[in-house]
């Protein structure tokens, strides 16, 4: 991509309608991740992923994409970012053993508690989206345009340390297996929390753009000031958009597309994860923003059009039936397809009333964020990215990676001819995906 084309590139593509650009579309479905129970009246709910399957597959979407069973992500794909003594630990730890002797200072200085507590299966958990992730990376090394993976996103873990629901980084984990092959990756983070857990991975490289839109002030997780802008050789490579309560569509695209256009122009970027988190979205039971399920994926469908391999990743999300509208929703702007309002009938079609609407309303609460304020805010941003030199130079060597290449799903393949999952056959060719015999656009 040149950067004279870059800046416009949002608008040089359609997203949906008959003259959608193709894509090869890949999609992270592990069966078992729904069955995750984080505990009675926690706000993260694993079975929203599987709420978003079905409506995927009600829709005709899956069709339309490979969908793949992720292998489960081992110690060594774990331990590329987080601490040996951290994994081994997730690994023991049990909801039996947490309140053994040995185990409390652990949980104490892992921050293993009350915000990301110790559940039945929480290794294998860790295992099921870290392991998407880093398939769903592997396959855009290999060839596919755009790799979902709604499990994962989970962005607030750090190294040695689980915090707001996360417990392992399978965003970092991903962006360490793009940059086997890609010199330079941009993260993208619109959840309505600051993407901290990435953003600090990667807080002295130029190789690693981070830019985050995120509620500030007295927030969890309280960071991502928009003075925080890397440092040493990563030093105006962490961009923070802070923003008020109450952001609405119109609002958040007058800072998401202007921004985001300068970055890919001045950063040029050989791969993009986006983090879909729709926490933002109005109504959101954790959440302060007023975004539309169309606003949210306005994001989605500007980023996929500036046609540079694109990973989409789930993250926050607490009022279940909406977080699985917008991936929906999102899945059908990967694919160029525009979906229709009323909701197809399935298992769990119920959760959707009483209008069973794709789309929701937003509400009538105040949109704190002034216009001036808005301003604002993009003109430092955009002078911050008016100090970089364009697209960093890098010493780069492609190496093969260590990770397993992913199974299709076993609802699109034959199930007797389905890989042994423990099979320890990885690839060592760099070689893209054969085309697939499934229609895709």
């Amino acid at each position: 991509m040149e950067p004279s084309s870059a800046g416009a590139g949002g608008n040089s593509l359609a997203s949906v309608g008959p003259d959608a650009q193709k894509r090869r579309v890949c999609y992270f479905y592990d069966p078992e991740v729904g069955n995750y129970y984080y505990g009675q009246g926690h706000p993260m709910k694993p079975h929203r992923v599987r709420m978003t399957h079905s409506l995927l597959g009600h829709y005709g979407l899956l069709n339309r994409m490979q969908v793949f069973r992720p292998h489960p992500a081992r110690d060594i794909d774990l331990c590329r970012f987080h601490g040996d003594d951290y994994i081994a630990f997730l690994r023991t730890i049990t909801p039996e053993t947490e309140l053994a002797h040995q185990h409390v200072l652990k949980l104490r200085r892992f921050n293993v508690g009350k915000d990301c507590p110790v559940f039945d299966g929480l290794y294998n958990y860790c295992q099921s989206y870290a392991g998407a992730s880093v398939g769903a990376a592997m396959t855009l090394n290999l060839g596919h345009d755009i790799a979902i993976n709604w499990s994962g996103g989970l962005h607030h873990a750090k190294m040695n340390e689980a915090s707001g629901f996360c417990y392992v980084n399978d965003i970092v984990l991903a962006i360490l297996e793009l940059l086997k092959y890609h010199k330079r990756v941009l993260y993208v983070d619109i959840d309505v929390h600051h993407g901290d857990g990435v953003e600090e991975a990667f807080y002295t490289t130029d190789r690693v753009m981070t830019v985050s839109f995120h509620k500030f002030g007295d927030y969890f997780p309280g960071t991502g000031d928009i003075r925080d802008i890397g440092y040493s050789k990563g030093k105006y490579y962490s961009l923070n958009v802070p923003l008020d309560s109450g952001i609405d569509d119109v609002s958040y695209q007058l800072l998401f597309k202007p921004i985001m256009s300068k970055v890919m122009e001045v950063f040029r970027p050989d791969a993009v994860v986006l983090q879909c988190g729709a926490d933002s979205l109005s109504g959101d039971r954790l959440g302060c923003f007023n975004l539309s399920i169309k606003g949210h994926a306005e994001c989605v469908k500007f980023m996929r059009s500036f046609n540079v391999p694109l990973l989409l990743l789930g993250g926050g999300g607490y009022t279940l039936r909406n977080v699985a509208r917008c991936w929906c929703y999102e899945t059908g702007v990967a694919l160029g397809q525009e979906l229709p309002d009323d909701l197809p009938v399935h298992e769990y079609y119920e959760y959707f009333g009483p209008n069973y609407s794709l789309q929701i309303q937003v509400s009538n609460m105040e949109n704190k964020n002034k216009q001036s304020q808005l301003q604002d805010i993009k003109c430092k941003i955009l002078d911050n990215l008016s100090k970089l030199q364009h697209a960093p130079s890098v010493q780069f060597q492609e190496r093969a990676p260590e990770t397993k290449l992913p199974e299709s799903d076993e609802d699109q393949e034959d199930p007797d001819e389905r890989h042994n999952t423990d099979s320890d056959i990885e690839l060592y060719d760099h070689k893209p995906l054969k085309d697939s015999t499934r229609s895709r656009t």
